[in-house]
């Protein structure tokens, strides 16, 4: 039989509009699915909003939003494209949402280090620090020689003193070295200055002598001393568990009560990270859940137990609302973390759905949740916490749900087959979870627990059946001063947790140590797996591919050969094996396990700063990396041979005006306005010299809020000095610099001269002291995720 040829082009025209007409079917089908994507698209807007390299002027933030809602007014309702275009209008609100919030929040930020600054200001929160002092968080400071609109509104300074006797409400004077919240150590990684913007923490810093006290403040508004007598309830329970529970298990039981986790060594943190039982000790959905289930239960069996309010009431109901009591209670007392604060919220929307007769735990109620918390906190989404909360979360339900639509409920199981079903939950649920917050746990940790399913499958029974019950009945019983009744059952408990943290983390293999991915292979996999969870037909398996595209695409990542920190003093090259190899740097290290940490390794700095990949004298040191030579002049005496010879020439000093030779030269300017560097080498046949690409962590932050860059100073009236120093440097002694010192604007702070200080260039010298990005050899502002 003959096909006419006109049939067939008229076929083969039909043919896509039949696939188009199937595909919107499809979706039609899922329209009840929809809800679950307005977190997705609110979220989206919130990424682009912090995506941007500059900042938008707050009437610019609503147009995304404007341009959305009008084609969305001017499309026909109901349709796909009509819903479609409802998601680029929630993607407006987000996108102008985090700019709301940007500007509510905006506060003054010190932009220099101040050594010695007088601090006077109300403790509201004070938080013991292992192995000793406390960090105190300091409101409404007044901080000597700086003007009041250039004061930060917070200031966390950590005392090294553990004789300290502050209190929340107490107004103290201190005095402190105050630096600003710092920036990333190298280029795309944490911005701690961003996390300090939005608690409006303008300052970070240490004080060896403890604060004085001069008086305690019992005034203020509502909320004020609210906060303050939470606090002051917070201390009284530390004081008491701690009284019950001496050492370091006493330390864990008060960080799974009021989240106070700073007295917990890090070695035992290592051991709970590396057993993949970390989320063990901050207090998360599984606390909220176990504690105000808990009370939830209880509530119902009393009343239940009761027959006139078992008959006539509904007890279910009431024991709700008894456990969202319970919830906010435990909210309260935790210090109201984050991470706590997203857990109790969605308790609460699990609790107000049994209030009005909807299901408890659906993937609806996870998406109401995201929402709020996006709407209320934007720069939420930036948090890993909350990725990998609602990651784990969302995959959870959504097995959830497929599994009971396969396999159906049984009412009535055996015992024993409870017993096999609790902890084949536990198996599931541990690697359901761990599949979920993979590529989270890569993105931002660069890690993997190998042996996580083993450590929570001992663990969390004891957790849920001992620990947590334990934690409820101490505060209970604490007002009868009975709390070690309970106390001590949850010691033990603690005990054994810590013996499985510990020999789970040690043993060989634990720990899987992850190379930094690309953002657009994480985006693959991200939208993959919402793509997955988030559909109910077959229009989900495309996610799948997304997923494994993804995975294919994690190792493109290029890799850094030389990598600068911000204080130039660290300084490390790629040897010859593909490990970073860095020069020996006195208070650097932080910043080479954060270098180490994204490159996959799992040495030590200390092993790091042992490589043989640089050879030194007294005056710089050599490298060769790929063909090329990598010069680090640490005297001027060094200068002129490495402007002749070295290929990368990185400077102490300012640049000389003759230094020709070097490709690339990154002198203490470059460092103080730009940060750290990483440097890609490369060579083209037809050039004997390197092809060098710079990255520089300002130009990886952008022009934003929390990463103003530093201001250049205008060269004096009578036009003297140069872009650079004239001429090379000539050598000096060692030890005996013609410094002057300068007097800081506002008499904040005086700078420390430097090698550079003899040096005319085009604008003043400015020290390290000066260096906004620099960090006190402390803990404080490397608080990283």
């Amino acid at each position: 039989m003959s096909v006419n040829a006109g049939d067939l082009d008229a076929a083969l025209i039909a043919a896509p509009q039949h696939r188009a007409r199937s595909l919107a079917l499809a979706f039609e089908s899922e329209r009840e699915q929809f809800f679950l994507w307005s977190p997705v698209c609110f979220g989206a807007g919130i990424a682009a909003y912090f995506a941007l390299p500059v900042e938008p002027q707050l009437v610019m933030a609503f147009v995304p939003f404007a341009l959305a809602l009008i084609f969305r007014m001017a499309s026909m309702r109901g349709s796909l494209p009509s819903a479609v275009l409802a998601g680029f209008v929630l993607a407006g609100v987000g996108f102008a949402d985090a700019k709301l919030r940007v500007e509510t929040v905006r506060a003054p930020v010190l932009t220099k280090t101040l050594r010695n600054a007088e601090i006077s200001g109300t403790v509201t929160l004070v938080e013991v620090k292992y192995p000793r002092g406390q960090r105190l968080t300091i409101a409404s400071p007044t901080i000597a020689g700086l003007a009041p609109e250039l004061t930060p509104v917070v200031v966390r300074v950590r005392t090294m003193s553990s004789h300290s006797a502050a209190q929340p409400g107490d107004r103290v004077r201190l005095k402190a070295t105050l630096s600003p919240p710092a920036k990333p150590a190298l280029p795309g990684g944490f911005d701690y200055a961003r996390t300090a913007w939005f608690d409006q923490v303008g300052a970070v810093g240490y004080a060896f002598a403890p604060p004085s006290i001069d008086e305690r403040v019992d005034s203020g508004t509502l909320t004020v001393r609210y906060r303050r007598s939470i606090e002051t309830f917070r201390q009284m329970i530390a004081s008491r568990v701690r009284a019950a529970l001496p050492g370091e298990t006493g330390e864990i039981a008060l960080a799974l009560i009021t989240g106070e986790r700073g007295g917990i060594s890090g070695a035992t943190n290592n051991a709970f990270k590396n057993s993949g039982l970390f989320h063990i000790l901050s207090i998360s959905g599984l606390h909220m859940v176990i504690m105000a289930g808990a009370v939830f239960y209880s509530a119902r069996l009393l009343l239940a137990a009761v027959p006139f309010f078992a008959l006539r009431l509904p007890i279910k109901k009431i024991a709700a609302a008894i456990g969202i009591l319970g919830a906010l209670g435990y909210l309260a007392i935790s210090g109201g973390a984050f991470a706590t604060v997203r857990s109790a919220l969605m308790i609460l929307i699990i609790f107000g759905a049994v209030l009005i007769d909807r299901p408890a735990l659906a993937l609806r109620n996870v998406a109401l949740a995201a929402f709020l918390i996006l709407a209320l906190y934007p720069e939420s989404l930036l948090d890993a916490g909350f990725q990998m909360s609602f990651a784990a979360v969302t995959a959870l339900i959504a097995s959830h749900e497929l599994l009971v639509s396969f396999l159906g409920t049984n009412s009535r199981p055996h015992p024993l087959a409870r017993v096999v079903k609790f902890f084949g939950e536990i198996i599931a649920s541990t690697l359901i979870a761990s599949a979920a917050v993979a590529p989270f746990a890569a993105y931002n940790f660069h890690q993997s627990q190998q042996y996580a399913v083993l450590a929570n499958m001992i663990a969390i029974p004891i957790c849920n059946v001992i620990v947590m019950p334990a934690a409820l009945g101490a505060m209970i019983l604490m007002p009868f001063g009975l709390e070690w009744v309970a106390l001590k059952p949850m010691g033990w408990g603690i005990e054994g947790m810590a013996w499985c943290a510990n020999t789970v983390g040690a043993l060989p293999g634990a720990v899987g140590h992850l190379q930094e991915i690309p953002t657009i292979a994480f985006a693959l996999m991200l939208v993959g797996g919402l793509w997955l969870m988030l559909w109910q037909t077959r229009i989900r398996l495309p996610g799948a591919s997304l997923v494994l595209l993804g995975l294919v695409a994690t190792p493109w990542m290029p890799r850094p050969d030389v990598l600068i920190a911000q204080k130039g003093t660290l300084v490390a090259v790629r040897d010859a094996s593909g490990k970073l190899s860095s020069l020996p740097a006195h208070g650097s290290k932080y910043d080479l396990e954060r270098w180490l940490e994204y490159d996959g390794d799992g040495r030590t700095a200390r092993d790091a700063q042992a490589g043989g990949a640089f050879n030194c004298d007294a005056v710089g040191c050599i490298a060769h990396v790929k063909g090329a030579t990598v010069a680090v002049a640490r005297h001027p005496a060094a200068v002129a041979d490495d402007c002749l010879n070295a290929d990368i020439l990185i400077l102490d000093d300012p640049k000389p005006s003759d230094c020709a030779v070097p490709t690339t030269v990154i002198d203490v300017f470059d460092r103080w306005r730009n940060g750290a560097y990483a440097l890609y080498l490369g060579r083209d046949e037809s050039s004997p010299e390197p092809r060098v690409r710079l990255e520089t962590v300002a130009a990886h932050r952008g022009e934003r809020p929390w990463s103003l860059l530093p201001q250049r100073k205008r060269p004096n009236a009578s036009g003297d000095g140069a872009s650079g120093a004239s001429g090379l440097p000539k050598p000096r002694i060692l030890g005996a610099p013609e410094a002057s010192a300068v007097k800081a604007s506002g008499d904040q702070a005086q700078s420390a001269g430097g090698p550079a200080d003899k040096a005319k260039a085009s604008e003043p010298r400015v020290s390290f002291d000066d260096d906004p990005g620099e960090i006190a050899d402390t803990d404080e502002g490397h608080e990283s995720q």
